[in-house]
């Protein structure tokens, strides 16, 4: 069996992520208390904005940390698995019979394609990657 995984080039794990989170939060609450005390009081409305501008921005964020795309296969089982923002799909092909078409110039995906179906694959990876996964998958499909 040959398994190839693509994943989201991601900084932060969605641990550690809530972790600096968590410090974000603790220090603005902290600085709005700080204003807070010195009479502004202003400031809550200007915390909560920002406050609610960073969950937003770190929850689209964490949707996406953990999106792959995976192709696994075995014998003359292709199976192409996509988890993309808490979705999965998953497509299965007979090696003998799927077709594998390049990129063009420009795109930045391939596709697998055998009788009606079809999946495309190769959104996380860079140009070069792409063309190595490519050459690599060709041996196994007929």
């Amino acid at each position: 069996m040959k398994t190839w995984k693509m994943r989201r080039n991601c900084a932060l794990t969605p641990g550690q992520l809530l972790k600096f989170y968590l410090a974000l939060v603790c220090l603005s609450v902290t600085v709005a208390i700080g204003f807070l005390l010195a009479g502004v009081k202003i400031i809550l409305i200007f915390t909560a904005i920002e406050l609610t501008a960073v969950t937003v921005g770190f929850l689209i964020y964490c949707r996406h940390a953990l999106d792959f795309e995976e192709i696994e296969i075995s014998d003359t089982r292709l199976v192409v698995r996509k988890f993309i923002a808490y979705k999965e799909s998953v497509m299965e092909f007979n090696t003998r019979w799927a077709k594998l078409s390049s990129p063009q110039e420009h795109e930045k995906v391939f596709s697998i394609t055998q009788t009606g179906q079809s999946v495309e694959l190769g959104q996380f990876l860079r140009r070069e990657q792409l063309k190595r996964l490519i050459a690599e998958l060709r041996p196994y499909l007929g």
